[in-house]
């Protein structure tokens, strides 16, 4: 892959990855988002969707700083 200059707002989101990572991991395991095999679709889109608004619900939560300030020079 060729090496190029990668813009400063990106570099500094990957630096939270292991949030979204911590937030994915909580899902899968904590409210039991991965199913193996759903009958339909909408089954898997109601669980995915009610694993979210429990999320939502959760008191104690990762966070990412927003980072607007650095969006508007990119």
């Amino acid at each position: 892959m060729k090496n190029s200059l990668m813009p400063l707002y990106e570099k500094l989101t990957l630096r939270k990855r292991f949030l979204v990572e911590t937030v994915f991991d909580t899902l899968k395991n904590t409210f039991n988002i991965s199913h193996t095999r759903h009958r339909s679709p909408a089954n898997a889109c109601i669980n995915i969707l009610a694993a979210l608004v429990a999320y939502a619900y959760k008191t104690n939560k990762k966070t990412v700083k927003s980072l607007t300030i650095i969006q508007n020079l990119g």
